[in-house]
Order: C-alpha cells, then sequence, then structure tokens
C-alpha cells in the first residue's frame, strides 16, 4: 500500500508499505478515507515535536470503513467509521476513571505510532465510532473539533458565560464554535488580523481582540472591567498562557487547551483574589466525539467554512511542506486518500 513517511525533518516521501496485519480479537481493519492535517504534523515535518521518533506515518485526524473486523467486534465491513486516535491502556489510574484521554501510557496515532496518512490501518475497535450520515470530509474534522468541545466541557462554566479564546487557529477556533454552542458569548484573541478577519468572515466570530501592548485596556473596555468568566489559551505559546491570567474574572476559569515543554508561571495573589480555577484540558474523549458529531449533523458547526485546502496522498509531498510555510487563508487541510 501506498503511505505518506516522513522519513526525517523536512523530507517526506511517498513510499509503498505492506498492508496492515489482519485484525487481531477486538481489533479492525480500516480504509481511510479521509485525514486532516493537524498543526502537529507540521511540527513534525519541521523537526519541532519533542517526542517523536522518525521515520513515523503521520495523521491522527480520520475518517475511515471497515474492511475487516475481528472477533467480538459488532462494526460490519462497510461500516463508515470515525476514529478516535488516542490508543489507550485500559488499566491505569485514568482509564480506570473513564478518561482514557489521559492515559499514563497513551499512544496517539500518528505520533507514538504510525498514523493514517496511508491506505490502511489496523486499530482497537472499541475506537471506531460510527460516522453515520456524515460525509467522509466531515468526519475526518471530528477529532480537532472534539478537542475544543473537551476543553469547553471542562470548563463547566454556565451557558451565558462572556468567553475569550486565545489563538485563532484550528484548535482556538474549534473551542470558540463550541463555546459559542454552549451559548457562551465569544470573543476571539490573536496576533493577526488576517486570522481574526477571516474567523468574522467565514465563521462568524465578529469580537476580535489584536494581542498587542493596548490589549488589558481593549479587555477592560469589552468586559466593563470585569474580565471574562473563561479564558481559553489555544496559543501553544508560554507568553500567552502566563498572559491569559490577566483576563480572567473574579470567580473565573482558564482552561489551558495547548500545552508547552516550559514551565509557566503566574502571580499567586492575583490566582488567589479571584479565586479563579486553573483547568488543564488533553485530548477528548467518546461524549465529546459524539456531541461534535451530533452539532455537525444538526448543522451547528461551518464544515464548508472550517475546510480550506484539499490534497491528495500523491501530491501530499508537495503540498504539506508548502502549506507547512505558506499559512495564509488556511484554516484546516484535508487528505483525501481512498
Amino acid at each position: 500500500m501506498k503511505a505518506a513517511l516522513c522519513v526525517e525533518p523536512g523530507r517526506l516521501e511517498i513510499v509503498d508499505r505492506d498492508p496492515p496485519p489482519c485484525p487481531k480479537s477486538g481489533e479492525a481493519r480500516i480504509a481511510i478515507s479521509h485525514v486532516g492535517i493537524c498543526g502537529t504534523d507540521y511540527h513534525i515535518f519541521e523537526g519541532k515535536h519533542p517526542f517523536l521518533e522518525y521515520p513515523r506515518v503521520m495523521g491522527h485526524e480520520i475518517s475511515a470503513t471497515v474492511v475487516e473486523a475481528g472477533d467480538g467486534v459488532d462494526l460490519g465491513a462497510g461500516t463508515k467509521v470515525i476514529v478516535n486516535p488516542y490508543i489507550a491502556c485500559g488499566t491505569c489510574i485514568a482509564c480506570r476513571k473513564d478518561k482514557p484521554n489521559c492515559c499514563t501510557n497513551i499512544r496517539v496515532l500518528g505520533v507514538h505510532t504510525d498514523g493514517a496518512m496511508c491506505e490502511e490501518i489496523t486499530v482497537p475497535a472499541i475506537n471506531l465510532y460510527p460516522a453515520d450520515d456524515l460525509s467522509p470530509e466531515a468526519a475526518a474534522t471530528v477529532e480537532f473539533l472534539a478537542i475544543g468541545a473537551h476543553a469547553v466541557r471542562r470548563s463547566m462554566v454556565p451557558s451565558g458565560s462572556r468567553a475569550l479564546v486565545i489563538g485563532a487557529g484550528p484548535i482556538g477556533l474549534g473551542t470558540a464554535i463550541f463555546a459559542r454552542i454552549a451559548g457562551h458569548d465569544v470573543s476571539l484573541l490573536d496576533t493577526s488580523s488576517e486570522r481574526l478577519s477571516m474567523a468574522a468572515d467565514r465563521l462568524g466570530f465578529t469580537s476580535g481582540l489584536i494581542a498587542d501592548d493596548s490589549l488589558e485596556s481593549a479587555v477592560a473596555n469589552l468586559t466593563g472591567g470585569d474580565g471574562f468568566d473563561v479564558v481559553f489559551d489555544a496559543t501553544g505559546y508560554r507568553p500567552s498562557m502566563e498572559r491569559a491570567f490577566r483576563f480572567v474574572a473574579h470567580g473565573g476559569s482558564l482552561v489551558l487547551v495547548s500545552v508547552v515543554k516550559e514551565d509557566i508561571t503566574f502571580s499567586d495573589p492575583e490566582f488567589h483574589k479571584r479565586e479563579m480555577m486553573l483547568i488543564g484540558s488533553r485530548n477528548a474523549t467518546r461524549v465529546d466525539f459524539d456531541h461534535v458529531r451530533k452539532s455537525i449533523a444538526d448543522g451547528l458547526v461551518p464544515i464548508d467554512q472550517l475546510i480550506t485546502h484539499r490534497t491528495t496522498l500523491a501530491d501530499l509531498a508537495t503540498d504539506l511542506p508548502r502549506w507547512a510555510r505558506e499559512k495564509s487563508g488556511l484554516i484546516k487541510a484535508l487528505i483525501q486518500i481512498g
């Protein structure tokens, strides 16, 4: 079968590989339909991922069709599925608490193990969810949107809250969409006026703030001096995460959707006087995948506005390196595999 192999940083090749093995009990072999390109994939290609071994087949935003199922699997051949790429151990403390998204031994497809930028893979059937009536393209967006949906659910703030999403990339926009679905009044914050304009024009987020020297006063003016009930940081940038504490209202919450390698620091007196909640949000669970699937089916997610770029497996070695450099107008790129 054909596969896109990141041989080393900066080197992506379309290669021939052996097809995956026949599924064991509890597994299914799936034919890949579409794969979304994530920021993680660009980082892997650029050599910026801290915990990755090369060579690697990338790809973890996946729609597929079941080809063959092992013993004990209810999904029949031909079933169209959404793939949860977080392979959990099932026995650690997080898994025992029904939180496989933060399994202590987690393996993410396309990161810790080879992913779906290829024609077929074999995965645990527990990680496959029926796509129902979603198109293959829409099904391939569910995973990245589920990260934002999970962050909104983790925030535990009531409907009608004033929300700030920092970072207008795909994860931030997904978070903003599901904050809006939750009934929140959503503002976006970014360093790029182009990204804020695109979010307004394509997705209807007209309340945008630029991260400049006047930001604190702009936040105060927008919120009547109160700050935001909930702030989501989806930047993966330490100074932004540290600055985000300043924008949280007394009694509010800060949700760190992104992660950085470094330590982050904050003023403890400012943190305590607000009685803030600081919440980490990692990956997503079945509940979030189901919420996203239903929201797309109900017309609440503008999929056609999120997908801005398309390519094929054959053209990926040319297109992915170009998109890693040229981000203008890019929200989500999809690869058609099957």
